[in-house]
């Protein structure tokens, strides 16, 4: 069994900064790549940011010079820096993993999400 625990959502002011933080526990062999993504009212869940086990990156063309994804392998833990931030950020993140655990099954899973409120 694997867990993702979200931390660092709140409000914060247009042009303010947040940094999200993903921790995954759990029967863990490995982690392949984690990422976050991000889903406001009304909207389909997309993509934010992914960042694979070789440290390749990827991000959503919205969010390019804003945020940065980075993982610290050590402590199983993904984190997204969040700049300049726009009230279009307005979302619940997500994180996801895609783990192989202790049994080499491998499959992805999700954090409960956490609230990010842009507004002034």
């Amino acid at each position: 069994q694997v867990q993702l625990v979200e931390s660092g959502g709140g409000l914060v002011q247009p042009g303010g900064s947040l940094r999200l933080s993903c921790a995954a526990s759990g029967s863990i062999f490995k982690i392949n790549a984690m990422g976050w993504y991000r889903q406001a009212p009304g909207k389909q869940r997309e993509l934010v940011a992914a960042i694979t086990s070789g440290g390749s990156t990827n991000y959503a063309d919205s969010v390019k010079g804003r945020f940065t994804i980075s993982r610290d392998n050590a402590k199983n833990t993904v984190y997204l820096q969040m700049n300049s931030l726009k009230p279009e950020d307005t979302a619940v993140y997500y994180c996801n993993a895609d783990v192989t655990n202790s049994d080499y099954w491998r499959r992805g899973y999700w954090g409960q999400g956490t609230q990010v409120t842009v507004s002034s």
